[in-house]
């Protein structure tokens, strides 16, 4: 019986790793876009 439940919580844990990476990438993503608008914004201000 312990050995079922080491199984099934490492698979929801590594699932919900997993998902957790899709989450980051897009998070990176986003801040990314931020930084070029931010850039994009002083580069139009200085000229």
């Amino acid at each position: 019986m312990t050995k079922i439940a080491i199984t099934v919580s490492s698979l929801l844990l590594a699932g919900a790793v997993l998902a957790g990476c899709n989450t980051v990438r897009g998070v990176g993503a986003d801040v990314e876009r931020g930084g070029s608008a931010i850039q994009d914004a002083a580069n139009d201000a200085s000229n």
